[in-house]
């Protein structure tokens, strides 16, 4: 007998409804009393009666919740000692500016007070990301979006991340006050590819305002830009955490230049059924803790 019938009839039991258990599980309600039926045909007895519209335990449904409280905390808490004791791994999926500027600290402080627990950090696109979360292929994603763009997953947004024009510090809108959209006709923008977030929200506005804008090099990741802005007279437009040390080492400047319709944000995104390791909500807390303690 699955354990998935045993969850499901603690889930009903807990509603008092096929629908409401149906609607918290993600399951069709004939899924639901079809997995009610096949248990009660398991153990020979009838495990809910009618009362009024609702629904109550029988006696022999209400022995065999006990157990099946039992059974199903049993079950987590070996899960939970074997992620703990015998490793585990934990899969995070997110975009290249993240996986190198943001989220090594965190994993370097999991790994000291987890030393088996094996992490794998995959760089990859938005789309990959979220369609990888909702078939269970990883525990966590982070990325960076306006909103939240799936509501079959849970998402949580951890801060705002200043988007920033970057240029060499002796560029000749290093000089003014403020940059304005004007300002920016007929300069060589240097680009990441063209599904990433970002740039498609930065070519949003320039069109928007008419611009025949010149891509002048577009380049895979975050450090292959920095590099070319550094050493010539194009813009980019990147997360500020990806440009950093090099804004603090004077290698390159920030362009005095904001725009409301670009802004992201940084999410931590996951299943909602998905289980979490002790682990993992160590590593979760630790994060939101930070971060609140670094505002």
């Amino acid at each position: 007998m699955e354990l998935v019938y045993l969850q499901t009839f603690r889930e009903v039991a807990h509603r008092q409804s096929f629908t409401r258990a149906a609607e918290e599980l993600g399951y069709a309600q004939s899924s639901v009393t079809a997995q009610i039926q096949k248990l009660e045909k398991a153990y020979g007895v009838e495990l809910f009666e009618r009362f009024g519209r609702g629904l109550r335990l029988t006696s022999a449904g209400e022995e065999l919740l006990r157990v099946a409280v039992q059974m199903l905390d049993l079950y987590q808490e070996s899960k939970e000692k074997l992620a703990r004791q015998g490793g585990g791994t934990l899969s995070i999926g997110t975009i290249d500016s993240i996986a190198s500027y943001f989220l090594p600290p965190s994993i370097q402080k999991l790994r000291s007070d987890y030393p088996e627990l094996a992490i794998r950090l995959q760089s990859d696109r938005e789309e990959s990301i979220l369609n990888k979360l909702r078939d269970g292929e990883i525990d966590l994603g982070f990325i960076l979006a306006s909103s939240p763009s799936d509501s079959a997953l849970e998402w949580e947004m951890i801060r705002e991340e200043p988007l920033v024009l970057i240029a060499n510090p002796s560029h000749r809108l290093t000089e003014l006050d403020t940059v304005e959209l004007p300002d920016l006709k007929g300069v060589e923008w240097f680009m990441s590819e063209e599904s990433c977030n970002y740039r498609v929200m930065l070519e949003k506005v320039l069109r928007a305002n008419g611009f025949v804008y010149r891509v002048g090099l577009e380049l895979g990741n975050p450090e292959a830009i920095k590099r070319c802005v550094r050493t010539s007279y194009g813009i980019a437009l990147l997360p500020r955490m990806a440009a950093e040390e090099e804004i603090r080492r004077g290698e390159l400047a920030i362009l005095p230049f904001t725009h409301d319709d670009i802004r992201l944000k940084l999410y931590l995104i996951k299943h909602p059924k998905k289980w979490i390791s002790h682990a993992v909500k160590d590593f979760m807390d630790r994060f939101r803790y930070e971060l609140d303690y670094a505002e």
